[in-house]
């Protein structure tokens, strides 16, 4: 994960027709490349007041078991082996273990390229696929996961919930132009060509689409990881600017934020079957402003309609079972004006 351009710099992704029409959002975050996100961010050198005080305190709080990483990413350029996007901790962490020896002494070489040392003899016996050296790789990981995210992660987990949904919803209404365009500040769909802030490189898709996967742990420019035959992921800065923190605002309060508080509650009631009309009633609003809101959520794969005789029953899908959390309609709470 290349974490540093300059200012002003620009990443051009050039999309196909058929890249288009594959634009996917991950469903859940990735605790690894949400790791590698907060380290990242813990390493930068010019944070800015809003981010300084989450930096000290994970500088002091990580533990010695976790230095080895460091070791792994000498001139801010990590290995492509630590790029897992698996969304489970065990599956991610067994990614990384049997990573291809030849890509791993590949990505090694060309993390140390820049370097103005040489690696330590432990990265030399990792290059060599050393058991030892790999188990090293598997504790950093784990001991720097349960100091920086474990506090966080269900908070992590309901911010990527919300954010899912809110792309989803503009993907369904807009399509990916809108989506891509909106994306980030800056970014731009031109003629195929999407250009955004990042590391200046030229991607060629060629086919093989584009999954977006948010980051709650990084604030700089989008990561793209970009392996041969497969879709290229990007990673991208997401939610308020504030680092998720153990007192943050979790489960509807976040899905609110960005969907709105009447298609939250539309998506928490549907975990039953509802007609249009008792939805309204239940919402307080018009029979038409639930099918829009309906609408707008089974465009985005998280509802599905179907007819019966005169009524329209409504339920969510288990996309959407997932973005609700699995629970009930909530305590109604005050909704945001037209909405």
């Amino acid at each position: 994960m290349d974490t540093g351009p300059g200012r002003g710099a620009v990443l051009r992704i050039h999309c196909t027709p058929e890249d288009l029409a594959r634009v996917t959002l991950a469903p859940r975050p990735a605790p690894l490349q949400e790791l590698n996100t907060a380290l990242a961010t813990m390493c930068r050198t010019d944070a800015d007041p809003l981010h300084g005080p989450w930096r000290r305190r994970a500088l002091h709080a990580l533990p010695q078991a976790a230095a080895a990483l460091a070791d792994l990413v000498p001139a801010g350029r990590a290995p492509g082996f630590l790029d897992v996007f698996a969304d489970g901790l065990p599956e991610a962490l067994e990614q990384v273990r049997t990573a291809p020896p030849g890509y791993v002494r590949t990505e090694l070489r060309r993390a140390y390229e820049p370097a103005p040392t040489a690696p330590p003899p432990w990265v030399g016996d990792l290059a060599r696929g050393d058991a030892a050296a790999w188990r090293l790789v598997h504790r950093a990981q784990r001991a720097a996961y349960d100091t920086l995210l474990a506090p966080v992660w269900d908070q992590v987990r309901d911010l990527h919930r919300a954010e899912f949904v809110r792309r989803a919803v503009q993907l369904a209404e807009g399509g990916a132009a809108a989506l891509l365009d909106g994306l980030l500040p800056g970014a731009r769909l031109r003629e195929g060509v999407w250009e955004l802030p990042g590391a200046p490189r030229e991607i060629h898709l060629a086919g093989r689409g584009l999954l977006l996967l948010p980051t709650f742990h990084w604030y700089g420019p989008a990561l793209p990881a970009d392996l041969p035959g497969r879709p290229l992921v990007l990673t991208y800065p997401a939610g308020p600017g504030l680092l998720p923190r153990p007192d943050g605002r979790t489960g509807a309060q976040a899905l609110a934020a960005v969907i709105g508080s009447t298609r939250t509650e539309l998506l928490h009631l549907l975990a039953e079957e509802r007609t249009t009309t008792g939805l309204a009633r239940r919402l307080g609003v018009s029979a038409a402003t639930v099918s829009a809101h309906a609408g707008a959520l089974r465009g985005a794969g998280l509802v599905t309609s179907v007819r019966a005789g005169k009524a329209v029953l409504h339920r969510r899908t288990a996309l959407g079972e997932l973005l609700a959390g699995g629970d009930g309609a909530p305590d109604r709470a005050p909704r945001e004006a037209g909405r």
